[in-house]
């Protein structure tokens, strides 16, 4: 398990200053390093709601690494294939991320052709060690206190996704706030209930 630091950003903007890297996406991580290679020099990078899709585009281009293109598939799509040209020109490794969740459907041609030879990267489903560096990140974030044990009860039983982990802390923060006192086990359990259900067997 490992985090990449990015780049402070003037004034502050709330966002994780770090990316975990993990199992759901350390293939990812492989691939980015080795932009060079890729088919065309292009790849498409998918994945689900905040698995961080933002903050690896921010980090591949202030790397230095190539171009990167957040929400690739809200873009004019002749626009886009102009920018697909000037990349291939320059030589200059190009980073496209969607957010779509069941393929990239795309109407031009020209441009379909060309991204359908890039390579095709996917952030996957983060396992429990993964989860716990996620809840400890999203605390810090929170300035949220969690006990030693707090990452041995939670991450096994929360739910496997980065918008789950982020619901989750928030959830816990909010519990907190409310009765006034520092996040424990009741806490946690409530907190667990509230984002999988309170019939779920592992919150026991």
């Amino acid at each position: 398990m490992s985090q990449i630091a990015l780049p402070l950003i003037p004034g502050g903007t709330g966002a994780p200053s770090r990316i975990v890297v993990g199992n759901a996406n350390q293939a990812v991580f492989e691939a980015l390093a080795a932009a060079a290679s890729w088919p065309f020099r292009t790849a498409i990078l998918a994945g689900p709601p905040r698995s961080g899709k933002s903050l690896i585009v921010r980090w591949f281009a202030e790397s230095g690494a190539g171009e990167a293109i957040d929400d690739a598939d809200r873009i004019d799509e002749t626009q886009l294939f102009h920018r697909w040209n000037r990349a291939q020109e320059s030589g200059t490794p190009l980073l496209l991320v969607t957010g779509a969740t069941e393929g990239w459907d795309i109407a031009l041609p020209d441009l379909r052709s060309r991204l359908g030879a890039a390579l095709h990267l996917e952030i996957g489903v983060p396992d429990d060690a993964m989860l716990g560096e996620l809840i400890l990140l999203h605390a810090e974030l929170r300035a949220l206190p969690l006990a030693g044990d707090a990452i041995a009860y939670l991450a096994p039983r929360a739910e496997r996704s980065h918008m789950g982990v982020e619901r989750l802390v928030a959830t816990i923060d909010r519990l907190g706030l409310e009765r006034k006192q520092a996040p424990t086990l009741s806490i946690w359990r409530d907190a667990l209930e509230e984002i999988v259900g309170p019939r779920e067997p592992r919150l026991f």
